[in-house]
């Protein structure tokens, strides 16, 4: 397995571990138990390994790549998205955002490298070209510029105007590619049969659309939710940037 083949295994598999480790860390700040914070973050494993053991599993049965109505792939992407809402907007994501803001917005790096491996998807032919940064991605804006923000802020220089400005951003990158990766499935199939969208439904590549593209709306979703929980914090008791 070549370097950026690795790339669809590696980053998934180390953002898993940054969420369990994270609901430890955020647990044990918002004065949990030790036994309590241990129940959250062997719990939280436990889903994230089954999820990515049941999608990794679809996709080497070639269940998702059947494009039959509804598409099996549609409905397990939709899954994870929408249980990726329920996690950052529940009791886990309140948590999750009193981490420091710094390490909220660093975490999303991951995408810097991910749109590598991606544009070097596309040069051998496995991933439509649309969907890189010779087409229609821009995403690699908001991997290089969450390291950026993520420094200024660890440094004490960034404030929330530009981590709103940040986030706000990152999320409409990742919204448009989302988009693209959509309208370029056999369901739609806007850019032609010969640029479709179906290299997803493999393995180790179902791991971006189940694990990382949650990951990255997950993380704005936080993000949200941590600026907002600062503005309404009362004098002195903010969490720390």
């Amino acid at each position: 397995m070549d370097v950026a083949v690795a790339t669809f295994v590696v980053l998934p598999v180390g953002l898993v571990a940054a969420l369990v480790t994270s609901t430890w860390l955020a647990s044990r700040r918002a004065a949990a138990s030790p036994h309590e914070a241990k129940r959250a973050t062997l719990l939280t494993a436990a889903l994230a390994v089954a999820w990515m053991g049941a999608t990794w599993i679809l996709a080497s049965r070639g269940v998702l790549a059947r494009w039959t109505m509804p598409p099996p792939f549609m409905l397990v992407a939709l899954t994870g998205l929408a249980a990726t809402v329920v996690l950052a907007l529940g009791r886990t994501g309140r948590r999750l955002a009193q981490l420091p803001l710094w390490l909220l917005v660093g975490v999303q790096g991951f995408r810097l490298p991910l749109e590598l491996a991606m544009h070097a998807m596309a040069e051998r032919g496995v991933m439509p070209p649309q969907m890189s940064y010779s087409g229609r991605n821009f995403d690699i804006v908001s991997g290089a510029t969450a390291l950026l923000v993520a420094g200024l802020l660890l440094a004490g220089r960034g404030g929330r105007r530009l981590v709103a400005a940040w986030n706000l951003l990152g999320f409409l990158l990742l919204a448009n590619i989302v988009g693209t990766a959509v309208v370029s499935t056999p369901t739609f199939g806007w850019f032609g049969q010969e640029r479709l969208n179906t290299w997803v439904t493999g393995t180790p590549f179902v791991w971006l659309p189940t694990v990382m593209v949650p990951a990255a709306l997950g993380g704005h979703l936080l993000v949200w939710r941590a600026l907002t929980l600062r503005r309404d914090a009362p004098s002195g008791g903010a969490p720390p940037a």
